[in-house]
């Protein structure tokens, strides 16, 4: 029997046809790790969880590749805002590592309890800033970035077809401006993103590496794209993740990851939906959310 998935990028059912017989690559984005898991975001790890259960129940061998964030993404969308793990360690009095280390214990404590299957690799950003770099070098030297007030940027205009998994107009887009993002003076183009932060941006933070750009850490996108080809290859599969990373991260991971090898990227593209509540999607931005622990402490059995 045939595995049917509905693909994101083109909007419509197809039956899954692996590019290796052998084995499907099956990249999903974790969890970034300045807060508890609440049970929307579980609501998308047990989605993919099913999908690779079905995976293999069909016959296929599944490499699973899930990212832990623990460094560069920001509380907005616009590359502004605070690091979420920098901001979370001043409020609590504690050092990044250590808010890196205690929710990324928490969270796979949910998983566990969820009876999800652990995924074949996991892989922290933190351990692949060479990695994030070397991609950055190989964007440069394609000519898809300039350096702006100190950090690099990718120019959406040095490909032919950016926001295709969005179906993004781009013409209303150069015109539109958000009230929620903080607009960036060094952008050419206001959908530009941020490939490395220098301090330059946002000052000295207490995760910086060294690079050819100077001082800083990596910007949000760049580190799925350089982690899910190192493990799985410049083309693989399926890449998972909730539905409020299409626009802007998913959009942003192609753009980069295309432009550096100038072929196709992920075969298909899967989303979970919003879990909601009675006052529309669950978010951590709310400042309240239910989590599994909150749940068990009400008598519920996960």
């Amino acid at each position: 029997m045939p595995v049917l998935l509905y693909n994101t990028m083109n909007r419509c059912v197809e039956e899954f046809v692996p590019l290796d017989d052998q084995q499907v690559g099956l990249y999903s984005c974790g969890p970034t790790v300045y807060n508890y898991a609440h049970i929307g975001n579980l609501r998308t790890f047990l989605f993919e969880d099913l999908l690779k259960r079905v995976l293999q129940l069909s016959g296929f061998s599944v490499n699973h590749v899930m990212n832990i964030t623990d460094v560069g993404h920001l509380t907005g969308d616009g590359d502004d805002g605070e690091d979420k793990l920098e901001h979370m360690a001043n409020k609590t009095n504690r050092t990044v590592w250590e808010i890196a280390s205690y929710y990324t214990d928490a969270f796979f404590k949910d998983y566990d309890e969820l009876n999800m299957i652990r995924p074949s690799t996991v892989c922290k950003a933190t351990d692949h800033i060479q990695q994030m770099i070397a991609l950055i070098k190989r964007l440069e030297e394609g000519g898809h970035t300039y350096i702006s007030g100190g950090n690099v940027y990718f120019s959406i205009d040095s490909i032919p077809d950016y926001g295709k998994l969005a179906r993004l107009d781009l013409e209303s887009l150069r015109t539109a401006v958000r009230d929620d993002v903080e607009a960036d003076d060094n952008k050419r183009n206001s959908k530009d993103f941020v490939l490395w932060f220098t301090n330059s941006k946002h000052g000295e933070q207490a995760m910086m590496w060294p690079s050819p750009w100077g001082r800083g850490f990596p910007g949000w996108h760049i580190e799925c794209s350089a982690m899910s080809m190192h493990y799985l290859g410049e083309s693989f599969d399926i890449h998972c993740g909730g539905i409020d990373a299409i626009p802007v991260h998913h959009t942003n991971e192609i753009a980069q990851s295309e432009a550096a090898t100038g072929k196709p990227w992920v075969k298909y593209w899967l989303h979970g939906e919003f879990l909601l509540d009675e006052t529309g999607k669950m978010s951590k931005s709310k400042g309240e959310f239910l989590t599994l622990s909150l749940l068990k402490s009400k008598g519920f059995d996960p």
